[in-house]
């Protein structure tokens, strides 16, 4: 007779009244964890949705559970709620791998230049094919210059071309996803300082139009708008001055930039508007005395142009991990390539890769306020740790670096080391106020100096048919 176990024999005839008590206990604490994950996940879904920028106890302590069960997974920057200390890496971590400029030579062709740098014939016909119908390569000849660049390994990861003065060509291999693309930057331009000015005997609008400058009569109506209406208030004889930015590429006038200064005149009144930059970084138009002209601007700007928020700040299930985790920014939907500016004055404290983040830019802009740009394609050449930028300077380029399911900017505020709604910080307005003492003298000796330019300074004016020719008006 075989030995047997006593407590197998125990397990194999327990009564049916123990085994229902087994069974009811099994269902109670699955019904229970039931109830607690979906009670959690609504409560945590519907903080998500508040701007308040503290968290919410309960939610953290449901957080904690889901944690301690395996739940949740940390985001690019290992954060688990909003609650969090961000701590930011200073410094510059640049690119583990080689920039060559090259010259192409006699009997070379972009197939191969891409096949002695490592692409298969596949690879190589999946990005000629994205440039199928495009013209970019037609001047590619023995003697011009293109950039190969390379990982650590010595792996492909980026070819450039400048197929036209304004516009260099980019084809990429993604290093953690192999994924091949083309995109194209645009380069920075020239500005330079221009003045208009003279007497209407039409609307100020059509005036603009008439020098091809129509488009600072919106920055006009926006600056002026608490101090003048252009219809009722402006007519035949009234008098101008405005001092401004030009953007010019090659010698050729691209578009209008910044008004710095305006100066009207009419019947008798004289309404004035000077650009300054305050001690807070902010820069804003005041009147020749320092007091602020109200105006309804941004604290910050749009880091660049998306077609969609894929992802909001919060809790979220990750399109990777699959997993219920927060998720510390917003990630804004772009294709490769779509410039990403600074959102306001800032200086440069991060610049290079950063794990799961990719490529990553962190500005700090004073009182606490911090913002990052991840996943980026790259970097803009000017893009230096340590340098200033102004609002609205190009930062990098929108990418897939890190971990990403496709192109996007995930964009974040942090303040005095708590994240931020980024969504509902880029509704905040600047604060218009007038100038302290200290900052008053420094404003008038700016009055000043924009008064002697708008003496001085040549009119640039391109010529309809001739771009980039100088008219004095």
């Amino acid at each position: 007779m075989p030995d047997t176990n006593p407590h197998d024999s125990f397990k194999k005839f327990k009564s049916p009244a123990q085994r229902n008590r087994r069974r009811m206990f099994a269902v109670t604490a699955a019904a229970l964890s039931t109830i607690i994950f979906s009670a959690g996940y609504f409560l945590s879904t519907s903080a998500s949705n508040q701007p308040q920028p503290k968290a919410n106890p309960l939610v953290s302590s449901v957080h904690t559970l889901y944690q301690s069960m395996g739940l949740v997974s940390d985001d690019e920057l290992g954060l688990n709620n909003e609650s969090d200390q961000v701590i930011i890496d200073e410094g510059e971590n640049g690119p583990s791998g080689t920039i060559e400029k090259k010259t192409v030579q006699r009997g070379d062709s972009v197939y191969s230049i891409l096949n002695t740098a490592g692409l298969t014939p596949a690879e190589i016909h999946e990005l000629t094919s994205q440039l199928k119908g495009d013209k970019a390569i037609r001047g590619f000849r023995a003697g011009k210059s293109y950039g190969l660049e390379t990982d650590k390994d010595g792996k492909f990861t980026r070819f450039t071309w400048q197929e036209n003065p304004t516009t260099i060509l980019h084809l990429t291999k993604n290093e953690q996803t192999g994924k091949l693309n083309v995109n194209r930057e645009t380069i920075e331009i020239e500005t330079r300082i221009a003045t208009l000015e003279g007497t209407l005997h039409t609307s100020l609008a059509k005036e603009l139009s008439s020098k091809k400058r129509s488009t600072l009569t919106a920055q006009l109506n926006h600056i002026l708008s608490s101090r003048i209406n252009f219809k009722r208030d402006i007519h035949d004889g009234a008098t101008y001055k405005i001092l401004y930015q030009e953007q010019w590429l090659d010698g050729k006038f691209a578009r209008t930039g910044d008004i710095l200064a305006v100066e009207i005149n009419a019947n008798g009144r004289n309404v004035n508007a000077y650009r300054f930059l305050s001690a807070n970084g902010n820069s804003a138009y005041y009147d020749e005395s320092g007091h602020a002209l109200s105006q309804s601007r941004g604290l910050y700007i749009k880091p660049c142009h998306y077609s969609r928020i894929s992802s909001p700040f919060g809790y979220r299930i990750h399109p990777i991990t699959h997993r219920r985790q927060f998720h510390g920014g917003v990630d804004l939907a772009a294709p490769t390539g779509t410039p990403v500016r600074a959102v306001a004055n800032g200086k440069i404290i991060y610049r290079g890769r950063k794990g799961l983040a990719g490529n990553l830019v962190a500005i700090s802009h004073g009182h606490g306020v911090r913002t990052m740009y991840m996943h980026l394609s790259r970097f803009a050449r000017s893009c230096r740790y340590g340098t200033r930028v102004k609002q609205g300077d190009i930062i990098g380029y929108v990418g897939a670096t890190g971990r990403a399911t496709g192109p996007h900017l995930d964009f974040r505020i942090i303040k005095n080391g708590h994240l931020q709604n980024p969504m509902v910080a880029l509704r905040q307005k600047a604060p218009t106020r007038s100038l302290s003492k200290k900052e008053l003298s420094g404003f008038m000796a700016k009055v000043q100096m924009y008064q002697e330019q708008l003496a001085h300074t040549p009119v640039m004016i391109a010529d309809a048919s001739k771009q980039g020719e100088n008219k004095n008006l």
